[in-house]
C-alpha cells in the first residue's frame, strides 16, 4: 500500500511541475491537491494513525 501512495505522490509532483509551467490553472489545482495531501499525511502522523 505504501508503494501506491509514493507513486501517487510522485505523479502529483511531476504533474504539478509540468502543469505549473505549461498550464498555470491546472498547476494551481494540482498544487492545492498536494497541499491537502501533505496536511492529511501530517495529521495522520501526529495522531498516530497509519498512513
Amino acid at each position: 500500500m505504501r508503494e501506491i501512495v509514493w507513486i501517487i505522490v510522485a505523479i502529483l509532483i511531476i504533474g504539478w511541475l509540468v502543469g505549473f509551467t505549461v498550464f498555470p490553472d491546472i498547476g494551481g489545482i494540482i498544487h492545492l491537491l498536494l497541499v491537502v495531501a501533505v496536511i492529511l499525511i501530517v495529521y495522520k502522523l501526529v495522531t498516530g494513525r497509519s498512513v
